[in-house]
């Protein structure tokens, strides 16, 4: 078992949208028949973190890799966490994101979507930054190690 650790706290915005995202992966991953439910890992929401801010601050990011090279992988074995990951990000050039804008982007991108309803990704992390330029959301999926 995984110990429990502490998950930032976002603004009154973003904790809504984290909220919303994360409601969004349970919901597809229900409808794709899994059987654990998925759970926020704190470890992996300090990655999801992590990689929105380098994102939001080097406009020259648009996926996985961070600005120093890091992997999602990296980032979640930074933050102690067991095991393998995936990642999702969404990005809006604009203020705000919406969760039909961040579906978008995901659900109808056939890699996202599976990466989304992988029923053995039951730990995640979302994390969501704002900046006049653009908005990016983060999604980090585990499969911890027994």
């Amino acid at each position: 078992m995984a110990p429990a650790v502490a998950v930032p706290s976002a603004q009154a915005d973003n904790k809504r949208l984290n909220e919303s995202v994360f409601a969004n992966i349970y919901t597809a991953q229900k409808q794709n028949g899994c059987p654990t439910e998925p759970k926020l890992d704190g470890r992996l929401v300090e990655a999801a973190r992590l990689h929105t801010l380098d994102v939001l601050n080097n406009t020259n990011l648009d996926g996985d890799i961070g600005s120093d090279g890091s992997t999602p992988q990296d980032r979640a074995n930074g933050q102690h966490f067991a095991g393998k990951v995936s990642e999702t990000v969404a990005i809006n050039p604009a203020l705000a994101i919406s969760g039909i804008e961040i579906l978008g982007q995901w659900w109808y991108d056939p890699p996202r979507r599976a990466i989304m309803q992988d029923c053995a990704n039951t730990a995640i992390g979302v994390w969501s930054e704002n900046s006049l330029a653009r908005s990016v959301v983060v999604a980090v999926y585990g499969q911890p190690e027994l």
